[in-house]
């Protein structure tokens, strides 16, 4: 037997089943992508994750101040309804920054990779690379087509087993992720795509 997966979007429950989801991720402020999970009823939990060659997960809901696997701490901050923002801070400077707004946004931070979705959860991993133009497998069964589109500019579609695309990643200047069902993907514009449960 089969069982086919789909990615569930926030703002998109009014489409029927048979509508296909082809979102575009893309790169807008310091990091966004549009993409946007169903909204996750959990506060906050710390897992470990073997799926990422060893590398701690930790994901984390709702605005504070979380420590992220590479032990930075992310500052979340709620700035409506689906719209959170998080600030990267390292040694006592912002590094980076976040804006999810409508939809997930996500981040390479030097192999560190996080995803922070409009439900204010940020998630952080490492390890789980694949580099350039490929087709690769990710975690939790969905399938990445990259492809070099220029300098700094990586597209990937995300397909589900059946090799439908039920989302896509632009990585255009700046970094774009995406929570596909609680499997975290991040695109660089480095040509890298990472991914966690």
């Amino acid at each position: 037997m089969t069982t086919r997966r789909t990615v569930r979007f926030a703002g998109l429950a009014a489409l029927t089943a048979a509508a296909a989801f082809s979102l575009t991720a893309f790169q807008g402020g310091s990091t966004e992508a549009s993409a946007s999970p169903a909204p996750k009823g959990s506060v906050s939990h710390s897992i470990s994750d073997s799926g990422t060659g060893g590398a701690e997960v930790r994901a984390v809901s709702k605005a504070g101040t979380e420590t992220l696997v590479d032990g930075s701490t992310a500052r979340i901050s709620k700035l409506g309804d689906l719209h959170y923002s998080a600030e990267i801070v390292s040694d006592g400077s912002v590094v980076a920054s976040l804006d999810a707004d409508q939809h997930d946004t996500g981040l390479d931070a030097n192999g560190m990779y996080v995803v922070l979705g409009v439900d204010g959860e940020i998630h952080s991993w490492m390890g789980s690379e694949h580099y350039g133009p490929g087709t690769y497998e990710l975690e939790g069964g969905w399938t990445a087509e990259v492809t070099k589109l220029g300098e700094l500019n990586y597209h990937a579609d995300i397909l589900d087993a059946e090799g439908a695309v039920v989302a896509t990643l632009d990585a255009n200047k700046q970094d774009a992720g995406l929570d596909a069902n609680d499997s975290y993907i991040v695109l660089s514009t480095r040509g890298v795509i990472s991914s966690s449960l």
